[in-house]
């Protein structure tokens, strides 16, 4: 068995076990940072899934980079998977791509280029703000000076934020905070970037066979 079917192999098999942890992953963010009277019992269980999910990312990562036989190669042609071990605000990614994945083995009807596009841009925004709303407002609630005191205004913030129109009046004051709405700026301007280019091609694309057809066939 060569490098590439090992790789596929175990790629099969831990496509489920991966979605299911990117989904426990956020969840067990999601309930430490919004429930506040957590019993420290509790807190240390979630806290636990939390490790154990991000550790599961991680052999997933070393497997496959030995299977891959690539080296270091192998850094550069996955830059998400590695971008996703290191910034855990971008770990909920993984279920999109794991979405992906299965749907692919099931065997669906896939969309066109320009409707996955859409859809994936779309997923991708609405986890990305409720993965920034929970960090900054875990890293804003308590500090002096803050202006987001509440998990509606981090929601708000990062609305604003993941569409580019930054109304300033709400934003991080902490270096935590500010280095979260650096990497949600870059990933806002990144996806209104595909979203506007997929949409403006199938417009040209529209427009093209419109001026083909004869004034019959309008």
């Amino acid at each position: 068995m060569n490098d590439d079917s090992r790789m596929l192999s175990w790629e099969r098999r831990t496509t489920v076990p991966l979605f299911v942890a990117s989904l426990l992953f956020l969840t067990s963010y999601a309930v430490r940072v919004l429930v506040h009277d957590l019993s420290p019992g509790w807190d240390d269980l979630w806290l636990l899934v939390t490790a154990v999910t991000w550790a599961s990312f991680f052999v997933d990562y070393a497997v496959r980079l030995v299977l891959s036989g690539q080296g270091l190669r192998f850094v550069h042609h996955h830059l998400l998977d590695t971008v996703v071990l290191v910034l855990p605000l971008l770990r909920p990614l993984r279920v999109v791509q794991m979405y992906t994945v299965l749907k692919e083995r099931q065997a669906q009807a896939r969309l066109s280029l320009y409707g996955r596009v859409m859809a994936y841009a779309s997923v991708t925004a609405l986890l990305l703000g409720f993965a920034a709303s929970l960090a900054v407002y875990q890293a804003e609630r308590g500090a002096p000076g803050a202006s987001i005191r509440t998990f509606g205004d981090a929601v708000w913030w990062a609305c604003s934020t993941l569409t580019t129109t930054g109304y300033g009046d709400v934003a991080p004051v902490t270096p935590r905070g500010r280095v979260v709405a650096t990497v949600l700026m870059a990933c806002g301007l990144a996806l209104l970037g595909a979203v506007t280019g997929s949409f403006s091609s199938w417009l040209l694309q529209v427009f093209t066979r419109e001026d083909e057809k004869g004034p019959s066939e309008r």
